[in-house]
């Protein structure tokens, strides 16, 4: 796990500059285009994933701009650079990710990043590939699913759920293919970073989506999810998305005024009007 990781760190590194280059330019039209009374705004910089992050940060604004706020939304495409961001201080907070994935990022990475505030819950969904029905699920199948320590083993125990395999006992949110201790139709897993997992639809026959990227690739949950965690589990409690910041940071005016905003009624409204399902506001 940790050589799969420090190869995903060193591929978002990569790309680093590319994201910071696109960002960049965007903020300044942003800027340039601003009314001269929100030069002086306070600015709140926020690293988010595409859908439904940025969008959700998008409807924020203008709560935030009443307050005397700028926010400006960095968007990446990856799940490494949101943290590297926050933790370097160049970005104040960001908003993509669960508890228990920042947990593992913090872990091993030796990073103080803290969660802030749960703003929406994800349901984790099997989705077609090759196949629209798991009862056709056949021999040597190929099942996509992330690979990132506890999205891979949300994955597997969502299979686990639906009867495809049976985990070792005690297997949780580390649970990897090695855990796996019954396969009675020799499903071969095949573990890919996260945003690349709906891209093979085409060639495997399920894939197994967080809920943005499945938005992204055009899935519904309501319409097309085969398999999904139910609003009520203890899924939607423990993957709850978080608007997380640097450690010291939690009590600053900004951060409270980031987190009251996207808790505010009308992006309840929006979460509940936009995503079909697919995204749904927490509820404290």
């Amino acid at each position: 796990m940790k050589k799969r990781f420090l190869a995903l760190l060193l591929t978002g590194a990569l790309t680093l500059t590319a994201f910071t280059a696109c960002s960049s330019k965007s903020e300044s039209a942003d800027a340039g285009s601003a009314e001269a009374g929100d030069e002086a705004a306070e600015v709140i910089t926020v690293a988010a994933s595409p859908t439904p992050h940025a969008e959700i940060l998008e409807q924020a604004k203008a709560i935030l701009a009443d307050e005397g706020y700028d926010l400006q939304v960095t968007v990446f495409d990856d799940y490494i650079q949101p943290n590297a961001v926050v933790e370097s201080g160049e970005i104040d907070a960001n908003y993509f990710q669960h508890q228990p994935y920042l947990d593992s990022y913090n872990e091993e990475n030796g990073s103080h990043i803290v969660s802030v505030g749960k703003i929406h819950y994800e349901p984790f969904g099997i989705y077609p590939g090759t196949k629209a029905d798991l009862a056709d699920i056949a021999d040597g199948d190929v099942i996509a699913v992330p690979n990132d320590t506890t999205n891979e083993a949300r994955a597997l125990l969502l299979l686990q759920e639906n009867g495809i395999i049976k985990l070792k006992d005690g297997a949780g949110l580390t649970a990897t293919v090695n855990d796996i201790a019954e396969n009675p139709h020799n499903i071969q897993i095949e573990e890919l970073e996260a945003a690349q997992v709906a891209r093979v639809k085409d060639e495997v026959a399920f894939v197994i989506l967080n809920g943005n990227y499945a938005l992204e690739a055009g899935f519904s949950v309501a319409k097309d999810a085969i398999a999904y965690e139910k609003s009520d589990s203890e899924a939607a409690e423990t993957y709850a998305n978080i608007v997380a910041v640097k450690e010291g940071n939690e009590n600053s005016e900004k951060t409270q005024a980031l987190v009251n905003a996207l808790k505010d009624a009308s992006i309840k409204e929006y979460i509940n009007n936009t995503y079909d399902g697919a995204v749904l506001p927490y509820e404290d």
